[in-house]
């Protein structure tokens, strides 16, 4: 599965953003979708996932209330909402896809996209 993210870029602290994460599969239905960020200096974390209906969401603690996770199975593509953000939310923002139930561990997700640079100032 080749996926491809979209959608960061410069935004100010309490701005918005949208991610996007499109696969290159049709079975990307079979797939549970996961997001995760690599800061400058830390490790890669998890952030948010849905299971492969979109039926159930998961997200870190450091982004609940503030993003949304959802899937159009239609379109093959999953999206990241992510408003109220602060500058601790700059990272490097990777898509991957498990068939795993491990939705928060990194070493369950087999197929990772490149990468989005979302960048918040303060």
């Amino acid at each position: 599965v080749q996926l491809q993210a979209s959608g960061g870029g410069l935004v100010q602290a309490g701005g918005s953003l949208r991610l996007s994460c499109a696969a290159s599969r049709r079975t990307f239905i079979t797939y549970n979708m996961g997001w995760f960020r690599l800061a400058p200096g830390k490790e890669r974390e998890f952030v948010a996932a849905i299971t492969r209906s979109g039926g159930s969401t998961h997200f870190a603690d450091s982004v609940k209330g503030r993003f949304t996770i959802s899937r159009d199975n239609a379109k093959n593509t999953v999206h990241l909402q992510m408003n109220s953000l602060k500058p601790e939310d700059t990272a490097v923002y990777y898509c991957a896809t498990t068939r795993g139930w491990g939705l928060w561990r990194e070493v369950d997700y087999d197929y990772w996209g490149q990468g989005t640079l979302v960048t918040v100032s303060s």
